[in-house]
């Protein structure tokens, strides 16, 4: 199993690597679009807030299956303190999951999962994540969701994966004081790049936090069957030692036994 997590993890690190760069570009052109002061937020209501926040929704990305150390425990660790913080506040939760560890969790402890995905493929396509970003932007759209979070794993190295709360809806324009570098020409306006694209990049960076969850699941399910086998060697070793030490005091006794009837006979 380590050998298969190994190969699996080395694949899925490339993978999320490779487009991370893209990921981080398209919410930098997001947030710049975001501030410019002539779009018309009726034409795009992803990136109008809300007055008032009642209800969050939230993208929790676990794994289908354990035997990955502490990875979806983590994960689900961070994704209760932060729905505990919104209903502290007065605000509800509901929960789209991605993974059967996160469903499961909430079923057994807080039924407010809105929608399911399980089985999702270890190099998923903007295909398979489709779906999932259809009902965070039509629940928003439509004002169920109020604010939109993903909770996943954050790939930082094979040993290192980091929980991570990110804020998908509304896009937040970048701070006025932070320069974009370059400085974006739109043709034919920011408008209409912004209406053609508004999905598109959100659908993005959902995708992105999935290759980041699976890149991290993968690394550390082959941390975890690599410290298995090594549990396993040392349970392995401690117990031919025993059993050596078992079967030489075996030896010894019978050694002693025929020693006695030696002298014993002798004696007489």
């Amino acid at each position: 199993m380590e050998a298969v997590s190994a190969a699996k993890m080395r694949k899925a690190q490339q993978q999320v690597l490779a487009t991370r760069p893209y990921a981080e570009q398209a919410a930098e052109v997001l947030a710049y679009i975001a501030r410019l002061p002539n779009i018309d937020d009726e034409l795009n209501p992803l990136i109008q807030p809300r007055q008032v926040v009642r209800r969050v929704g939230i993208l929790l990305v676990t794994a289908d299956r354990g035997l990955a150390g502490g990875f979806n425990a983590n994960v689900l660790r961070q994704a209760a303190r932060y729905m505990r913080q919104c209903r502290d506040e007065g605000r509800e939760v509901s929960v789209i999951t991605v993974g059967r560890k996160g469903r499961n969790y909430l079923l057994r402890h807080d039924p407010v999962v809105r929608a399911e995905f399980a089985g999702m493929p270890d190099s998923p396509t903007a295909r398979d994540v489709g779906p999932i970003t259809n009902i965070l932007v039509e629940d928003y759209t439509q004002g169920y969701f109020d604010e939109v979070y993903m909770i996943y794993t954050k790939f930082r190295n094979t040993v290192v994966q980091e929980p991570t709360i990110d804020k998908l809806l509304p896009i937040e324009p970048a701070e006025p004081h932070v320069t974009m570098a370059p400085e974006y020409i739109f043709e034919p306006s920011p408008e209409a790049v912004l209406k053609e694209v508004l999905y598109g990049f959100t659908e993005v960076q959902v995708l992105q936090a999935v290759y980041e969850s699976i890149a991290s699941e993968f690394s550390a399910r082959m941390v975890a069957m690599r410290n298995a086998t090594e549990a396993a060697e040392e349970l392995i070793d401690t117990l031919t030692l025993t059993y050596n030490k078992a079967r030489q005091e075996g030896i010894t006794n019978e050694l002693m036994d025929i020693i006695g009837g030696s002298v014993a006979q002798e004696a007489a």
